[in-house]
Formats: structure tokens, sequence, C-alpha cells
């Protein structure tokens, strides 16, 4: 195991890459993408050889959690040898994925076999018309099966995430959390990001704030603010109620998290974002390219990287455009 340690100029440990292997996706979040989308010509995108190299890098660098996210990272083929390969890396603590669970019915158990350690699966609504709404493709009970083969599989602390938007879905959250208690997972509410640009409805007019969420769940129960934490951006409380369970708040707008944050993100175009909120980014996909079997320069792109991470994003409660990116282009 490496004792090396990526800083960036604020002194701050990054540990946690967030892995992108496609920007291809079998849904079409209302949120996160346009409906029509154009996507990356193949040749742009990173291999699966270029992507391990570089997970392999950056746990040579002290990288201690990798997510692998997409697009949906399992309509990538190859997926199951990459997570494999990625798993057996020493050093690595954990790899998971964040995944729309459209694929888990059937990948679900060869996941886990593959070292797969933990899942979040993407919950909007439970009702099956207004997740086809949201989604845009979406089949609701295709989901639930796959969160129910997850579960089937052995996959444990897994966490449903669902963004929230005011008028879309904010009348199901309570409901969320009984489908969240009922099957022993825990469950993240998200305050939309203004990624992109999108004409399907305001983000500002569609905002719900986490503490407008818990002020919902408060109604049916009994809140417990954590101090746990899973080295991602979401701040955690317990339900008296149902205390195995996790309740997770993502709050970029309203408790912004970006003191703490330990992560950078790698787009399937080898560009590696510092910010989720800012456009500062490096091209690794270029020195990859431009020095084969030069492991070194990779490594010193990385570590130089570091100096541009701004401190934090500065996301806007309005409906200009802040950063061009779509999510899917973003990595989760």
């Amino acid at each position: 195991m490496s004792d090396r340690i990526l800083l960036d100029s604020f002194a701050r440990r990054v540990d946690y890459l967030r892995l992108s292997v496609t920007d291809r996706c079998d849904f079409r979040c209302v949120y996160c993408m346009a409906e029509d989308m154009e996507f990356l010509p193949r040749q742009r995108i990173l291999t699966l050889e270029e992507l391990y190299q570089l997970a392999e890098r950056f746990v040579a660098l002290g990288t201690r959690k990798i997510r692998l996210t997409g697009g949906e990272p399992l309509i990538r083929p190859g997926i199951l040898q990459l997570c494999q390969q990625i798993a057996a890396l020493p050093g690595l603590r954990e790899l998971c994925m964040t995944t729309n669970g459209s694929q888990l019915t059937r990948l679900a158990g060869p996941l886990f076999a593959a070292g797969l350690k933990r899942l979040n699966i993407s919950l909007d609504s439970l009702d099956p018309q207004r997740f086809r709404e949201l989604t845009r493709t979406g089949d609701l009970a295709s989901v639930i099966a796959g969160i129910d083969a997850a579960v089937a599989a052995g996959f444990r602390r897994t966490k449903l995430n669902c963004v929230v938007m005011k008028g879309r879905n904010d009348d199901e959250i309570n409901d969320l959390v009984a489908f969240a208690i009922d099957r022993q997972l825990d469950i993240s509410f998200i305050e939309e990001m203004p990624l992109g640009t999108i004409s399907e409805h305001s983000r500002a007019g569609s905002f719900f704030s986490s503490a407008q969420v818990r002020e919902r769940i408060a109604e049916r129960y009994t809140l417990i603010e954590s101090a746990e934490s899973s080295q991602g951006p979401s701040r955690y409380w317990r339900l008296a109620e149902a205390p195995a369970i996790r309740l997770g708040f993502i709050s970029p707008h309203s408790h912004n998290f970006c003191g703490t944050c330990n992560r950078v993100r790698l787009t399937v175009e080898g560009r590696l974002l510092l910010c989720l909120g800012n456009e500062h980014s490096v091209d690794l996909k270029a020195v990859l390219r431009n020095h084969p079997g030069h492991p070194q320069r990779l490594e010193q792109a990385i570590v130089d990287a570091m100096r541009i991470k701004p401190y934090r994003h500065d996301f806007q409660l309005n409906d200009e455009l802040q950063v061009v990116r779509f999510m899917n282009m973003t990595g989760g």
C-alpha cells in the first residue's frame, strides 16, 4: 500500500475519485440531461484499459475510495472486468458505484462477486407514471426489482438517492423514507444542481431545500442528527423509529459542503474535474496517450492538478447557466 497522499493548495487530503465510465444512459432524467442528447463519439472516450491505468495511478497516489459513475455505468460493455481489476488494486479500501438500477436484476450478483462493495441507486418517485415522466424512459418496476436484487446479492449499506423537486416529487418524501425503512436501505435527499441547460422546468421554481425535506420528514418521524461520514458530501441523520438506516442530505445550495472536500471527478473523456461546480480541469487523456508507458508523467499531472482545485463552488439559485456540462458529462 502506498503511503503517498494528494493535497490541494488548501491542505485538504484528496483520497476519493469519482470515475465516469460512460456519458451514455438508458434514462433521460429531467434534472440530469436534455431530452435529445448528443453523446461523445467512441474514439473520444477512454478505453477500459485507460480507465484502469488512471485508477491505478490514483490509488498509487493515496486514493482510498473510487466510485464508478456515468451516465449509467452498467451499460458500458466490459464493466464487470473493470470492476474486478480496480477492486484488486492494493490500497483501495472501497470500490462503489452509482447506478439507476435498471440493469441490476442481471448484474447485481456478478458485480458483488467482482468486488464491488456498495451501491447508490437513484429513485426519485414510487409512482410508475411520475417515475416515467421524471426519467423520460425509465420503468419503475424494473428499478425496484433491481434494488431487491442488490439486497439479495449481498450488498450492504445500499443507498437510495432522491433529487427533490418542488411540485414534482416533494409529496413523496415520507413514502420514500418508508420504502427505505421497509428494505433497510439508507437514503439521501439531494438539492438539484445547476449543471447544463435544461428547458423542461425552472430550477429556481422547483428548488426544495434540505431543511424543507427534514421538516416534511419530521411530520412523521423523529430525526436525530448524526456525526457519521461516508467520505462524501452527505450530512447524516438517524430516525428514532428506524435507527438502523441513515438519512443523508446533500445540500449544494443551502449548506455548502466544500470546506472538507476530499474528491475529484474524472470524466470518461479523460478530463480531471477539480470541482463539481467549476470548470477547472486537466486533460489526463492527453497525458496518457502522449506518454504511453510512463506512469510517472501521469502521476505528476495529477499532483500538479491539485494546485488548481478551487476552495468551493458558488451555485446560485436562479435559472442562469452556471456550468455548461450536464451531470452525465460530469460523472455522477
